[in-house]
């Protein structure tokens, strides 16, 4: 676990998990959608067919819960893009449009990434996201992140092309960002 002030990165327990399908799978289309990879499409789950898949949410160390005041409100989470060379992609998702635009993802992020390097023998921590995601862009920019890697016209949404986003980090640069 780890905290800034009101904000909280944790595991997720059993009692998330009514919350997050709320957040997750409740909806059809819900908001946030719009942003995380809206080219890829969404399904609702009932809670029933959710709740049978509890046990890959708990205890699974690549995915956390974001809590503000005792709230869950979004996720962060990573994934190998290739183990063997510890090359690692993380992710966040705030699933409230509430919660967007007042550093509550910034903040999260950092005490992510510091999770990320303090308990794994990384070189890089990064993310993707697509042009269209400008907040996404941006917190990865405040926190240091160079953009890496731009592929163009490689993301198809509502009929425009938007470009692939790749930021990232070394090790070596967290660590002089932060201190």
């Amino acid at each position: 676990m780890y905290q800034d002030q009101e904000l909280t990165i944790r595991p997720i327990l059993e009692n998330d998990l009514e919350r997050l399908w709320e957040l997750i799978y409740k909806d059809e289309q819900p908001e946030w959608k719009k942003w995380d990879a809206p080219y890829y499409p969404h399904k609702a789950m009932p809670y029933d067919q959710f709740i049978k898949s509890n046990q890959d949410w708990i205890g699974d160390d690549s995915y956390w819960v974001i809590e503000v005041d005792g709230i869950v409100r979004g996720i962060v989470s990573y994934y190998w893009e290739h183990e063997p060379s510890k090359w690692l992609e993380m992710g966040i998702v705030l699933h409230e449009a509430g919660s967007w635009g007042n550093g509550i993802g910034t903040r999260a992020l950092k005490l992510w990434i510091n999770h990320l390097f303090n308990t794994m023998p990384l070189v890089r921590v990064g993310f993707t996201t697509w042009s269209g995601n400008e907040r996404m862009i941006r917190v990865g920019e405040k926190l240091g992140m160079q953009m890496e890697a731009r592929l163009r016209k490689v993301r198809l949404y509502e009929g425009q092309y938007y470009d692939s986003i790749r930021m990232g980090m070394l090790r070596e640069e967290w660590e002089a960002f932060n201190h």
